[in-house]
C-alpha cells in the first residue's frame, strides 16, 4: 500500500471514530435531558378534522393575514391531515379573522377543514367558477399549531 493510500485510510478511520463519538455524546445528552432523539410526538388528530375515508376534498388556501408564509404553513397542516390543497396564494384583501368558505355546497367538508385549522368560522358561499370544494382565507388571528415546522 502506498503512503498516500495509507493516509486516506487513516483519515477515513479517524473520521468514522469522530462521528461515532459525536453520535454517542448526543444520545447521552438527549437521554440525560429527557428529550426526544428524533422528533416530538404529535398529539392525536380529531377524526372530524380529516376528510371522510375515500373522499377527496380540494382546498384553496389564501393568505389574507399579510404574514409571510402563512398559506404554506396552513397548506402543510391540511395536507398532513389528508386534504388536497390544489391552490395557494395571497388574497386581494387583508382580514383580521380566518374564514373557511364552502364552495360546493358540502358544509360538512368545510367544517372538517375549519376543525383542522383550529375551529374557525365557516360560511356557505357556492361558487362554481372554482374547481374545488373549500376556500380558506387566513386572517391575522390564525397561527400554525405548536410543534416542529418542516420547511
Amino acid at each position: 500500500m502506498t503512503r498516500a493510500a495509507r493516509r486516506w485510510v487513516v483519515a477515513a478511520v479517524v473520521a468514522l471514530a469522530v462521528a461515532a463519538v459525536a453520535g454517542f455524546a448526543v444520545r447521552q445528552y438527549m437521554a440525560r435531558e429527557g428529550g426526544p432523539l428524533i422528533a416530538q410526538e404529535l398529539p392525536p388528530v380529531d377524526p372530524a378534522a380529516r376528510p371522510p375515508e375515500g373522499v377527496r376534498i380540494r382546498v384553496q388556501v389564501l393568505n389574507a393575514s399579510g404574514v409571510r408564509g402563512q398559506a404554506r404553513r396552513a397548506t402543510m397542516e391540511l395536507r398532513d391531515r389528508g386534504f388536497d390543497v390544489v391552490e395557494i396564494g395571497n388574497a386581494s384583501e387583508r382580514r383580521d379573522s380566518t374564514l373557511v368558505l364552502s364552495r360546493a355546497g358540502e358544509a360538512d367538508w368545510a367544517e372538517r377543514v375549519a376543525r383542522a385549522l383550529g375551529g374557525v368560522p365557516v360560511e356557505v358561499r357556492p361558487d362554481s367558477s372554482h374547481y374545488l370544494e373549500v376556500s380558506v382565507l387566513l386572517g391575522g388571528d390564525w397561527s400554525p399549531p405548536p410543534g416542529p415546522f418542516r420547511p
